[in-house]
């Protein structure tokens, strides 16, 4: 490219030369290389800080469902879903009504426990103090917030009949009454399995490696579940094994709308150990359904199983909030440091199609049988990778980090 130059009053045409020419590229290069350099850095960074963020995702198995559906969540959404569901079912709702709350709350909080909202709103469903659902604290209480919601729902005449934002729209009183009806396919995924109809379909990534507290699982479970869910003070006898694993007999589940009082209020408010059991490592809840259950009314052993998962997916919803370590039920256990390969089936392949390990002190018992005998013999009586029948019960075993 030409430049000109006034040399005694004349324009003179004059070429750049080479040399300032090269001068330009380099410095044009090397600006591009820095900046692509910058643009790497960035990227490498957000993936590898992604690859660490916990989460937990719902995967639909089987036909109404959706094969191949799936919803993901952080561990902090999981657990509020959870306790969502667990309070509807333990107070008799059918499904559907997990179905709806668990929709209402994806559209007002997105699953989380807000500490703000329009106005006065608070919480999973932005429920308002100013219009009597509660005080702030109670309504900040995922457990109180949940039974306020069912407590409203079921007053509404008809409601499993109803469309699903209809029937949200009654309780919550919206300004945006359409809103929840998007939400339908994802919170019936979500109350497929965390209802224990569709087994092993719940995972999660694993805790961040501190180590837990048996006496919050065990408070949380009786807050959410009722205290039917863990035995009472005169009920259960308790074998110790070696270390500081136990083995909690658990007397059958009485469920029902007279599975939590009022507001939820019974055991919600202890501190300690609800079963009355010093903490250990290790929890046994029993998975068969009550006759107080609404839901095992005119059914069997699929009743149970539902009530197993419904009970082991809890779990493990709330394994990082509360560092539980291995859950297991009927022949699948899932297992913190293995959390990629999901439910895995006892003694076979884990999902990821590698065998399953049950070695160890921690991991040498098979079945409840054998961890009674087991836990008067040796250190082997560790966690049960598998949930076991034993005189016509179930259990789901949760096993906290330690």
């Amino acid at each position: 490219m030409g430049v000109f130059r006034l040399q005694y009053g004349e324009r003179v045409s004059e070429t750049a030369s080479p040399r300032r020419r090269g001068g330009r590229l380099l410095r044009t290069g090397g600006a591009l290389v820095v900046l692509l350099a910058v643009a790497a850095y960035v990227a490498v960074t957000y993936l590898t800080s992604q690859e660490g963020i916990p989460r937990c995702v719902v995967r639909a198995t089987a036909p109404p469902d959706g094969k191949g559906r799936s919803y993901e969540m952080t561990p902090e959404q999981a657990a509020n879903a959870a306790t969502i569901s667990a309070v509807g079912t333990t107070r008799g709702m059918p499904e559907r009504a997990v179905t709806i709350a668990l929709a209402t709350a994806i559209q007002e909080s997105a699953l989380r426990n807000l500490a703000h909202g329009d106005r006065d709103s608070l919480g999973l469903f932005q429920q308002r103090p100013s219009k009597g659902w509660g005080t702030p604290a109670q309504i900040q209480d995922p457990v109180y917030a949940a039974n306020e919601f069912y407590e409203h729902l079921a007053k509404v005449r008809d409601y499993p009949r109803l469309p699903l934002t209809e029937a949200a729209q009654r309780v919550q009183r919206s300004g945006f009454p359409d809103a929840y009806a998007k939400h339908e396919p994802d919170a019936a995924l979500l109350a497929a399995s965390l209802t224990g109809r569709s087994a092993a379909s719940l995972t999660c990534s694993a805790p961040d490696g501190r180590p837990g507290d048996p006496a919050k699982v065990r408070t949380e479970l009786v807050r959410a579940f009722g205290s039917d869910v863990l035995p009472g003070g005169a009920a259960a006898a308790v074998t110790p094994s070696a270390g500081d694993v136990i083995a909690v007999p658990v007397r059958e589940v009485a469920g029902g709308s007279g599975g939590v009082p009022e507001h939820g209020t019974t055991d919600a408010g202890r501190t300690g150990d609800p079963s009355g059991v010093e903490a250990m490592s290790e929890i046994s809840v029993g998975a068969r359904a009550g006759a107080g259950d609404k839901r095992a009314e005119g059914a069997g052993d699929g009743t149970r199983a539902r009530r197993g998962w419904e009970l082991a997916q809890w779990a493990v919803a709330h394994s990082f909030a509360l560092r539980i370590d291995e859950v297991s039920y009927a022949d699948r256990f899932w297992r913190a440091e293995e959390s990629y390969k999901g439910w895995q089936r006892k003694g076979g392949q884990g999902s990821a199609g590698k065998p399953s390990t049950s070695s160890g002190a921690s991991r040498g018992v098979s079945s409840a049988s054998d961890a009674s005998s087991a836990s008067n013999t040796s250190a082997a009586a560790g966690t049960a990778v598998s949930g076991s029948a034993a005189s016509g019960t179930e259990e789901v075993r949760i096993r906290t980090a330690r």
